[in-house]
């Protein structure tokens, strides 16, 4: 007959042996218990020895110290016993949703064949069941379910491969919930690990459990033990998006933008400078060429001054520069 599944294993690795399964590692036992033992002797003798002192004055001293002693023991016993027994309780915590979900099915399956008949039992069952058969109520029961495979899959990673104390104590999975494109957990780091070796190995994660990407970030600013892990299964940007512009491409320009254009035109002010007038700053009042007229010399920009006397040849003068009605210093100034 083959052996039945133990709760604490003598090997270090995940399976003892044939037939075994690793629940609880032995190393890991005997550190809780030992702990439970430092911890029970001194509650023991704190605890007493106050009691004691306080007792001493009713009593006789020997009385007393028999009463410390006694408080003392019962109130270390369950200190001991909790620490003692936090594997386990913590193995009870990994699946307390699993233990709930299916106390309440077998619960209520009691109670409702000790209340109906078997013909309404069977319609009642068919009515739960019938929602499942619409893609949307299956979607939306798939996340939850989701959840507690992630735990059970994060668990499997960090005994795998993240372990990183010498007792290879694991982070302690608080709470899981879905979103719109896989799971979020929240993570309690314990003394060995770090939001650093957690991010080394986000693609570890994601192929343990068997998602596209993983992502880790600290949710707390006070505390760096408090880190929050997405797991990403899908894509949520790979939605369609109507829009009417490859509809509008090819089309005449609409009267409409071209009026509200002309009518802001007209509302700015105008700059003039020489006989020139810009409007604005619309680009197609600009004419192709522009030629301005100096009042100085009466001439074209460009041409002579009466007198015969040729400004472009002499030497130390540079050519004016047409500002288009910009209405402050010559350019030239600048360079």
């Amino acid at each position: 007959m083959p052996k039945s599944t133990p709760v604490v294993s003598g090997r270090r690795g995940g399976r003892s042996g044939r037939g075994t399964v690793t629940v609880i590692e032995d190393r890991v036992s005997r550190s809780y218990l030992r702990r439970a033992k430092i911890a029970f002797v001194v509650v023991a003798v704190v605890v007493g020895l106050l009691a004691a002192s306080i007792a001493a004055s009713y009593w006789h001293p020997v009385l007393a110290f028999f009463a410390g002693a006694v408080i003392g023991v019962v109130a270390a016993l369950p200190v001991a016993a909790v620490i003692a027994a936090w594997p386990v309780i913590r193995v009870i915590w990994w699946w307390l949703p699993e233990i709930i979900l299916f106390s309440g099915a077998v619960y209520g399956f009691w109670m409702l064949s000790a209340a109906t008949s078997v013909q309404l039992r069977i319609g009642i069952l068919m009515m739960l069941a019938a929602p499942m058969a619409f893609p949307q109520v299956r979607a939306w029961a798939k996340r939850p379910f989701m959840c507690l495979v992630t735990r059970h899959r994060l668990r499997t990673c960090f005994a795998e491969f993240i372990i990183s104390n010498n007792r290879g104590s694991l982070p302690l999975l608080l709470w899981t919930t879905p979103t719109k494109v896989g799971e979020r957990v929240w993570l309690w780091l314990r003394p060995g690990l770090s939001l650093a070796d957690v991010q080394a190995r986000l693609d570890h994660i994601a192929t343990g459990c068997w998602a596209a990407q993983a992502r880790a970030e600290a949710a707390s600013a006070t505390n760096a033990a408090l880190v929050r892990l997405d797991i990403i299964r899908r894509d949520g940007l790979t939605g369609t998006v109507v829009s009417e512009l490859p509809d509008r491409v090819g089309e005449p320009a609409d009267s409409t933008i071209d009026a509200a254009a002309d009518k802001t035109a007209a509302t700015q002010p105008a700059s003039t400078s020489g006989d020139n007038v810009v409007v604005g700053l619309n680009l197609r009042d600009v004419p192709e060429s522009a030629e301005t007229t100096s009042k100085t010399n009466g001439t074209k920009a460009g041409g002579k001054p009466p007198g015969g006397n040729d400004t472009g040849s002499q030497a130390g003068k540079e050519p004016a520069l047409n500002t288009y009605g910009v209405g402050g210093p010559d350019a030239a100034d600048w360079i």
